[in-house]
C-alpha cells in the first residue's frame, strides 16, 4: 500500500541582528554555518540606530532599518551583540534599552564550537567557530566568543562579557560582568577578573585583576583604573 505519510519539515526560526557591526556580521556567518548543517534560522537581516546605515547590506542580508523592526516582526527572535573595546560597558544599557521580554533572544553556537559536560550557555550569547569550553563551564547572558578561544574547566565567565579570538582561559578562572578580554590573551588558573575589567591583546593575566582595571603586558599590569 503507498505511504500516504508526508514528513514536515520544521519550519525555520525568524532572526534579527542588531547592529550592523563586525559582531553582527560575523554572527550571520555563523546563522549560514548552522543552517548548512540544519535549516534553523531564517535571517530576516539587521537593525541598527543609525540612519546612515540603513538600506545597506551583508551578503544577501539587509539593513532594514531602526527599531521598529521589533515590533514590526514581533515573530522574530533577536540577538543583539554590540560593542567594542572604546565602548564594551555600555553594552548592558544598550542591550536592556531594547525592552523585548527575554524569550525574544536568541543564542547562537557554531556548528564546529565544543561544549564539553557540565558547560551552560545564556541567553543571547554567540559563540563563533571552534570556541573550546572544556567541563563545567558557565557563560553568562549576552556574552560573544570570537574563534579559537578556549576556556577550561570550573570556569565562569559573566553577563556581558566580551572575549576576543584566541583567548586561553585556564580552569577555574571567574570572569566578572561587562569585561573585554583582547584576543590573544591568556589567563592562568583561579584568577579574578573584576567586573568592567579590559585586559589588552595578549595580554597574560598571572594576578587577580580589580574592577573597572585596564591591563595590558607579559606579565599583565594596571595602566589606568576607571569609575
Amino acid at each position: 500500500m503507498p505511504n500516504h505519510c508526508q514528513q514536515t519539515t520544521p519550519a525555520r526560526k525568524k532572526l534579527l541582528l542588531f547592529p550592523f557591526s563586525g559582531n553582527a556580521r560575523e554572527a550571520a556567518s555563523v546563522v549560514e554555518a548552522i543552517n548548512g548543517q540544519q535549516e534553523t534560522w531564517q535571517l530576516l537581516g539587521f537593525i541598527d540606530d543609525d540612519p546612515e546605515k540603513h538600506g545597506l547590506s551583508f551578503g544577501a542580508y539587509p539593513v532594514l532599518g531602526g527599531r521598529e523592526h521589533l515590533q514590526r516582526h514581533q515573530d522574530a527572535f533577536v540577538l543583539a551583540v554590540p560593542g567594542r573595546p572604546e565602548n564594551f560597558r555600555q553594552r548592558q544599557a544598550l542591550i536592556a534599552s531594547l525592552e523585548l521580554e527575554p524569550q525574544r533572544f536568541a543564542s547562537l553556537i557554531h556548528p564546529s564550537a565544543a561544549i564539553g559536560i557540565g558547560c551552560t550557555v545564556g541567553a543571547n550569547t554567540l559563540l563563533m567557530a571552534n570556541v573550546v569550553l572544556t567541563a563545567n563551564v558557565a557563560v553568562g547572558r549576552s556574552v560573544v566568543i570570537l574563534p579559537n578561544t578556549v576556556i577550561g574547566h570550573d570556569s565562569r565567565l559573566g553577563d556581558y562579557c566580551l572575549v576576543g579570538a584566541s583567548v586561553s582561559i585556564s580552569g577555574g578562572v571567574t570572569v566578572g560582568e561587562n569585561c573585554y578580554l583582547g584576543s590573544g590573551s591568556r589567563i592562568i588558573q583561579e584568577m579574578s577578573i573584576g567586573a568592567r575589567s579590559l585586559v589588552g591583546l595578549g595580554a597574560v593575566v598571572i594576578k587577580n585583576v580589580a574592577a573597572n582595571s585596564v591591563v595590558a603586558g607579559n606579565p599583565a599590569r594596571i595602566i589606568r583604573e576607571s569609575r
